[in-house]
């Protein structure tokens, strides 16, 4: 049953981009340099995504992207502990600012606080967005539109053809709630990276410990120093189960995740080496969803492109490297056909131009996790400098699509490796 609503506002753009996670704060800013009008949408507050909002830790994984080996540098000039040292821990405040600073920069309309509630189509072509914020809705044309919104909703609106989750049973990996703590004895403290990591203590091995003493799915250690002294980030809190696309679900991660804080310090106090006085200091105000929906392409990445790295003759995204990172799917830890210290591929892969394009749809580009992959590629490929270099990808290939009047589609991966090279 649809709903007739008064459109208060109708502006046109080149480009929108929808999502300000890495990607969609990476595609904002190189269409805009590269002269499109550009508006990027935002439902938070603040840009950045799970890099920001997320808390996330660090930048895992590595890509061949100019954008984000700026942004490093850009962060680490803003580090008040840490300055000119480039690093790939993250600091959300710093960061976040860091972001703005491109988004200004480069002349990007941003709007925060609004959420993309339906799509304009022409058959399979989407010409705009219908947005709802506290001024009301408005209708926002554009010649290209980018979903970098993760679960790639803009690109479900318009009926975009996709598969939720693994492909054998539709099951998603689980979502997690980052916290950071403080108190934590910085010379005495371990700092466990991976769920392969093991640290011995004298009260036992700490991830067995975990297993053992704290409640499911809960029961790993992931450990990691931030940029600020004596502060830690934690990524521990763990809920199965959960559809990243449904309120209800995402509700119920939310409560429990937060639930699961108290239970997690407690056990650190007790069991970690330096962290006796631990608390809490903070918690992300955007939980982690992992996997949702990944849409059809013109292209898609398997997990054979990334284990023999692959070279594409039509590569838009260069030097991609990470590991299977498969969290468990029913549980805490690796699921088994996730694989982090033992992935043997050394080399980066590339990723190409068609993974970035709709099989079927106009008018729109997909950037970040939500691109055309499978689920095992997708455990890779969603790595944040990897997101990056998609959404550096596809700015570009919206700008160009955009000046000369083209679909997507039709843009040439040469043109687009010309610019962002």
């Amino acid at each position: 049953m649809k709903f007739e609503i008064d459109i208060n506002t109708e502006k046109c753009y080149d480009v929108i981009v929808v999502g300000a996670g890495p990607a969609g704060v990476t595609a904002a800013t190189v269409a805009a340099r590269c002269g499109a009008r550009v508006l990027l949408i935002e439902a938070l507050g603040r840009v950045g995504g799970i890099s920001t909002s997320g808390m996330m830790s660090h930048f895992t994984g590595r890509c061949d992207s100019a954008v984000y080996h700026e942004i490093l540098k850009r962060a680490a000039d803003k580090n008040s502990f840490e300055r000119g040292e480039i690093t790939t821990r993250i600091d959300p405040e710093m960061l976040t600012l860091t972001y703005l600073e491109m988004l200004s920069e480069a002349g990007v309309e941003i709007l925060l606080y609004t959420s993309v509630t339906d799509v304009v189509s022409d058959g399979k072509k989407v010409k705009g967005v219908i947005c709802h914020n506290k001024s009301g809705f408005s209708l926002m044309r554009s010649k290209v539109i980018i979903d970098a919104s993760g679960d790639g909703d803009v690109a479900y609106m318009s009926g975009a053809e996709y598969v939720k989750g693994r492909e054998s049973d539709g099951l998603m990996q689980p979502a997690t709630l980052m916290f950071k703590i403080g108190g934590v004895d910085m010379e005495r403290a371990v700092f466990p990276p991976s769920f392969e990591t093991t640290v011995d203590t004298e009260k036992g091995e700490l991830q067995a410990l975990a297993r053992e003493k704290l409640p499911h799915p809960t029961g790993h250690v992931l450990l990691y120093k931030s940029t600020i002294p004596g502060i830690v980030t934690c990524n521990m809190t763990n809920v199965t189960g959960i559809d990243g696309t449904n309120a209800e679900d995402m509700t119920r991660a939310e409560i429990e995740c937060r639930s699961q804080i108290p239970v997690i310090v407690n056990f650190l106090r007790e069991y970690a080496p330096g962290y006796e006085n631990a608390y809490v200091i903070g918690t992300a105000s955007l939980i982690g969803i992992r996997e949702t929906r990944h849409f059809k392409g013109v292209k898609t990445l398997t997990e054979d492109d990334i284990s023999s790295a692959r070279q594409h003759p039509d590569a838009v995204v260069f030097g991609a490297h990470f590991n299977f990172d498969v969290h468990n799917i029913t549980g805490a830890g690796l699921d088994k056909t996730g694989v982090q210290h033992k992935f043997a591929q050394k080399d980066g892969y590339t990723i190409p131009y068609g993974c970035l394009v709709p099989k079927e749809t106009d008018g729109l580009l997909l950037a970040g996790r939500c691109i055309s992959g499978t689920h095992m590629a997708h455990s890779n490929f969603r790595a944040m400098p990897i997101c990056i270099g998609i959404g550096e990808a596809a700015g570009a290939a919206a700008a160009i699509a955009a000046r000369s009047d083209k679909e997507p589609r039709e843009v040439e991966p040469e043109e687009i490796v010309k610019l962002i090279r």
